[in-house]
């Protein structure tokens, strides 16, 4: 399958086949245990859950941003743990247009993982066509997940992004217009966002029914962001949602760009770094 995304009849298709494992990465940032809880409510057969604090990032040390991402060996050892291989297709999805659900396709694709899909329009669109949920926790075998080819180069670090904007890079911020205009900041200590930096909201990427829009129609909205003669980086408030802006860009069929992954929450950490406010001319 050439395309990240995978519909619920598709997949729907493939449930019972072994090679294929469901991710069920819902999360709620104020009120971590709830996506469990709607987890244990219901979920697609047979998947698994991600819990974005404890399986898609590790403790943020002091200098961290909210969500930094794990150590690749306990990444691989998670996957193990879920009975994922190398071999098997993975299909993750959640219930905010794949928000959430983003991070851990990219977090595949960054170690390796080529068959790797979201769920078109989340569990909202299994639940549209009428498809089976279910209560039972599966049992699953742990396996070894081996990564033969880890993408570090896709990692942008804080210390990289000013050398990389004045090397012609392209940061693109995937958080909310009034966020990164600094008239709002829910999450965050210090509203603004990264001088050079451009905003592009990752729900710029929906349709109202919380789908992607088709691929020809991302190819004319993001091909301008993406051919940048330094590259394109993505970022957000934390790391995840920037992954969503990626999905994008490979669902576009351009490829794949890097993540800043302190994002925002881990450049305030140092109140000496600049800070800019309102919208880009």
């Amino acid at each position: 399958m050439a395309s990240p995304l995978i519909s619920s009849t598709a997949l729907a298709k493939r449930l019972g086949d072994p090679a294929w494992i469901a991710v069920d990465c819902r999360f709620v940032l104020t009120d971590p245990d709830a996506g469990h809880a709607a987890y244990r409510q219901g979920h697609i057969p047979g998947a698994r859950y991600a819990h974005l604090d404890n399986d898609l990032a590790r403790v943020p040390g002091p200098a961290d941003g909210r969500h930094p991402l794990p150590r690749v060996e306990d990444f691989t050892d998670t996957l193990g743990a879920w009975g994922i291989s190398d071999a098997s297709h993975v299909v993750v999805y959640d219930d905010m247009s794949g928000a959430i659900a983003a991070r851990l396709w990219w977090m595949l694709r960054w170690t390796g993982h080529r068959a790797a899909y979201v769920l078109d329009g989340g569990l909202q669109a299994w639940e549209a066509a009428e498809l089976p949920l279910d209560r039972e926790i599966p049992a699953v075998r742990a396996t070894e997940y081996v990564a033969h080819d880890v993408h570090r180069d896709w990692v942008v670090s804080t210390e990289q992004v000013s050398l990389e904007l004045a090397n012609g890079a392209r940061l693109v911020d995937a958080r909310a217009p009034e966020r990164f205009q600094g008239l709002t900041e829910p999450i965050d200590s210090v509203a603004g966002h990264i001088p050079g930096a451009i905003n592009w909201p990752f729900s710029e990427a929906l349709r109202s029914d919380g789908s992607m829009r088709p691929a020809d129609e991302l190819h004319t909205r993001l091909k301008q962001l993406s051919d940048q003669p330094g590259g394109f980086i993505a970022m957000c408030g934390s790391g995840v949602t920037a992954c969503h802006l990626l999905l994008a860009v490979n669902a576009a069929g351009l490829g794949d760009g890097r993540v800043y992954t302190g994002s925002w929450s881990e450049w305030i950490r140092d109140p000496e770094r600049p800070i800019a406010t309102g919208a880009i001319s």
